[in-house]
């Protein structure tokens, strides 16, 4: 065996494999346009129990059950951390049902399924049904970042998720404490207390670490630069205390936390968030490596049909009944109940908690214990292949996920802006234009254009906006100021490649003049800034895209428009790509020129869209 074969390495070279292998995997997935969680599931194997290369347990030990713990806990923490309360509005309803009605009968229909499909006994299946109700944010998330569903969709998927974690760990933990009593010289009451106060405990510890660290930071007892420190030193602790009460417990205190943190309102969220998202992309990457890495097949090979029926039942019965009875007489739409209904994949947290649990039931003088393990991982492995590759089709084909041509949020009103998006429709570009004076968009609503009169930065902007359907930001209002930061604050959402803003003035002192690390890319002519485009409009130069065909190319383009302005290309696919000055430029038959053309001297008057 390679595994065997294999030797041995030492923990940072381990850790320094899972780095790469992580993060590799999380980039090749976003070059290649793929499920992330599948080419991480894959490297975990590769490195693992194919090679022997990375063997966790034999290059890293006693340290891999505390690693899996902490960083499944930041994980949720994270997931808190994004749970503003204000932002749920119309997916609260169904997120409070999926996790107290749908999660105890998740609980009741894996159950079954472990029994009668697995062949595991009560006990077992009891234990384990619980931690199967746990969809996870591991998971979850990055499928989300990939599929660009619709925001209520996206946000009862997140939120079960996040909510379910913690709960699926403590259902198991109470299974578990019953099958414990019955099993052991135990007396029920001491051992009931125990569980209502590691829950009690958890709970007060979550709330009273983020209340605290709220007041803390609002006061300013904490200086900026030592105010993640602090928090990851405290969310360690807020963890920790309640774990050694009772077992897994410390998931939902930093829950808690990371819930009561969100809805602090403190200044310093945003820079808080995005730090603790960086992190998770981290954590997730190298959880996943590791557990793929740990995979025995020899625990694979007792397996036998019942474990095809039992993933099966999981994916087609057990899930979809609990979400469809759990959302009876809401307002969700049905292709919403379909999508999430057949979107349940599992993670990290029901793969440690199985098998750890898997392990003890085993110890305790039950056989089937130790099938635990390998099903929890074919479940997990099955689930996050299937629904990282039917996740974005399923969308799409409902109507819940990103069109495939990504359009462009135009902000500013002006009317050389509003000749831009006028032309873009007309290419079949999607466009939405935003301004907060209701009046500067009358020109777009006439021409059938999508518009938000409302600030793109409030959050209304944030609720009731898609912006998953849009690829390209360009902040064109005649406030350079305020385009910067409207770039600069969009940047994390569009990347910042796809942030654009138009030409700045030239400030008459460095006193006056913005950072040139703020901002997006500059859009237009060079040099040409929002008074320049204004003034080029009026004058009558005009947006228009032009099709290169093998009778016209580039060059045949260049001498019937030589003054012209290029302005960008699009792509067979309707992809837009803006170009900056001295871009190299592609010629090719189907593609589309985007320019700003001047005025016929012929007075010859021209569509703005030709040869589309």
């Amino acid at each position: 065996m390679a595994a065997e074969a294999a030797a041995q390495i030492t923990p940072v070279a381990a850790f320094a494999l899972i780095g790469v292998m992580g993060v590799g995997a999380q980039w090749l997935a976003w070059r290649l346009r793929m499920p992330a969680i599948v080419l991480m599931l894959a490297a975990g194997l590769l490195v693992g129990p194919a090679t022997g290369l990375l063997l966790p347990a034999r290059d890293i030990g006693p340290l891999l059950e505390p690693l899996v713990s902490v960083a499944v806990a930041i994980i949720l923490f994270e997931g808190g951390l994004s749970l503003d309360l204000a932002d749920l509005r119309d997916a609260a309803a169904g997120v409070q049902r999926l996790v107290f009605i749908g999660a105890p009968l998740g609980w009741i229909g894996s159950a079954l399924v472990l029994h009668y499909a697995a062949g595991l006994g009560w006990e077992s299946a009891a234990v384990i049904g619980g931690i199967m109700i746990v969809t996870g944010p591991t998971v979850i998330t990055p499928l989300l970042r990939n599929a660009r569903l619709a925001r209520r969709p996206a946000q009862l998927l997140h939120w079960e998720a996040i909510l379910n974690d913690p709960i699926g760990a403590l259902a198991a933990v109470l299974a578990f404490e019953v099958v414990a009593v019955l099993h052991t010289p135990v007396e029920p009451g001491p051992a009931l207390v125990r569980m209502l106060g590691g829950v009690g405990l958890a709970a007060l510890a979550g709330a009273a670490s983020g209340l605290g660290l709220a007041a803390a930071f609002r006061r300013g007892r904490v200086p900026e630069y030592m105010k993640v420190p602090v928090l990851v030193a405290v969310l360690l602790l807020t963890f920790a205390l309640p774990d050694a009460v009772l077992h897994e417990s410390g998931l939902l205190a930093v829950t808690i936390m990371g819930v009561v943190v969100a809805n602090a309102g403190l200044p310093s969220y945003d820079e808080l968030r995005r730090f603790k998202e960086q992190a998770s992309i981290l954590l997730v990457s190298g959880v996943f490596i590791l557990l793929a890495a740990e995979l025995d097949f020899g625990a694979l090979a007792r397996l036998d049909w019942r474990a095809v029926l039992f993933v099966l039942a999981v994916m087609v019965l057990a899930r979809p009944a609990a979400v469809f009875i759990a959302l009876l007489g809401t307002a969700i739409p049905w292709r919403e109940r379909v999508l999430v209904a057949f979107t349940g994949p599992r993670g990290v947290v029901l793969v440690a908690v199985a098998g750890l649990f898997g392990e003890r039931l085993a110890a305790m003088g039950l056989p089937d214990g130790t099938l635990i393990g390998p099903l929890a991982f074919v479940l997990v492995a099955v689930t996050v292949v299937v629904h990282g590759f039917t996740l974005g089709p399923l969308a799409r084909a409902l109507g819940l996920a990103a069109a495939d041509r990504p359009g462009v949020l135009l902000v500013g009103g002006s009317a050389w802006t509003m000749a831009l998006a006028e032309a873009l429709s007309k290419a079949e570009i999607p466009v939405l234009v935003t301004d907060p004076n209701r009046g500067h968009l009358r020109a777009a609503r006439a021409a059938g254009i999508a518009t938000f009169a409302g600030e793109i930065l409030s959050k209304a902007a944030e609720q009731r906006l898609e912006l998953m359907h849009y690829a390209t930001l360009i902040a064109a209002t005649d406030n350079d100021a305020y385009n910067t930061l409207v770039a600069t604050d969009l940047a994390p959402e569009f990347g910042r490649d796809n942030v654009y803003q138009v030409t700045r003035e030239k400030a008459d002192s460095a006193r006056h003049a913005l950072p040139p690390t703020l901002g997006g890319r500059s859009f237009g002519p060079e040099g040409a800034t929002h008074a320049e485009m204004a003034r080029l409009v009026a004058g009558g130069w005009t947006f228009r895209v032009t099709r290169l065909t093998d009778e016209f190319g580039l060059q045949d383009w260049r001498k019937t428009w030589p003054e012209a302005r290029l302005l960008g290309q699009i792509a067979p696919g309707g992809q837009l790509r803006l170009l900056r000055a001295g871009a190299a430029l592609t010629d090719q038959s189907d593609l589309r020129l985007l320019f700003l053309a001047p005025p016929d001297p012929a007075g010859k008057v021209r569509p703005p869209v030709e040869a589309v």
